[in-house]
């Protein structure tokens, strides 16, 4: 049973996770990742199977709730959900006014989470190595694969619900960027800022979905191949730097429905050549600055895990 503080900090860590998830580009599965809360979160997402459905009907609501872990979900997806309708609107603010800063914190945050990783899980052999190049070339596959456009209905979503939510747990895959590649970013932020039931519920169940089969398979690699998966998310987080780099020249974009400019495909530059070709400051300072947080906050988390972990 987790004390009112410990609640209190698995539901801020749900609200970073839920701040992440609607950038695209970052994985709420990352901020997971580095709190300490990853496998308490497959296991968890695990539990809600047809036993849950069994121990209900045999032993009361009582029973079930602790066999899907419910506290822990219950506290972490309202810090989530918290998140994603509070802070979509400063999120946006943040991407449009202060791009820089904002993805050279999140690169920060990732290369300190690999560090940190590797040194918790280092290399048993040649094949974990041989499985971070790949995590590494599947993300960084993932970064430049051309969009579509799908059109935003009901069927679509629900798709695109069990393909992202599957994403959005896994560590340097985010789904947000997922839902942009299949060209439905902005549908999906519109129906958060516009509370868009029937989208969202549709979007959810899909998700669900997905995860009740994802988390399985994921809980059993991680039970039988810990350094293995270990070291294939790390790869997925070095992949994914080539999405979230700051100094980018836009190559090709597109004009969302709302009015809001998709970035399509794009080159990473240095920030000297981002105030040459571009033609903006670079805010160099300021964006080392920003990244040098990331890496201190990372610490910050696996500290506070760490003391959360030890009996009070």
């Amino acid at each position: 049973m987790r004390s009112l503080r410990q609640n209190l900090l698995l539901f801020l860590k749900g609200i970073a996770m839920g701040a992440a998830d609607v950038v695209p580009g970052v994985s709420g599965g990352t901020i997971a990742f580095v709190s300490g809360i990853y496998l308490e979160l497959i296991n968890s997402i695990k539990s809600l199977n047809l036993q849950a459905l069994k121990v209900l009907k045999s032993q009361g609501l009582a029973a079930a709730w602790c066999h899907i872990n419910g506290n822990f979900l219950a506290v972490l997806l309202s810090g989530i959900l918290t998140s994603l309708f509070s802070l979509a609107v400063v999120m946006q603010f943040l991407l449009a006014e202060h791009p820089l800063p904002l993805w050279s914190f999140f690169v920060g945050l990732i290369a300190g989470s690999v560090i940190y990783l590797l040194r918790q899980y280092p290399f048993a052999h040649w094949f974990d190595a041989l499985l971070f190049a790949l995590g590494i070339a599947a993300a960084w596959g993932i970064s430049i694969a051309p969009a579509v456009q799908l059109e935003g209905n009901h069927l679509t979503m629900f798709v695109a619900g069990s393909i992202a939510l599957c994403a959005m747990i896994l560590p340097g895959i985010s789904g947000s960027f997922i839902l942009v590649l299949l060209g439905l970013y902005p549908v999906f932020i519109g129906a958060i800022a516009g509370f868009q039931i029937d989208i969202l519920l549709v979007f959810g169940l899909g998700g669900i979905l997905g995860l009740m089969f994802f988390s399985r398979l994921l809980s059993w690699l991680l039970a039988h191949f810990e350094v293995a998966v270990i070291a294939t998310m790390c790869g997925f987080l070095v992949g994914s730097l080539n999405i979230i780099w700051p100094w980018k020249l836009v190559v090709d974009s597109m004009l969302s429905h709302s009015e809001k400019t998709i970035v399509l495909s794009s080159q990473n530059l240095w920030p000297g050549e981002f105030l040459q070709l571009v033609g903006e400051d670079p805010q160099t300072v300021l964006s080392l600055s920003a990244m040098l947080f990331g890496l201190i906050l990372v610490l910050a988390l696996e500290y506070v895990g760490s003391r959360q972990d030890k009996p009070l």
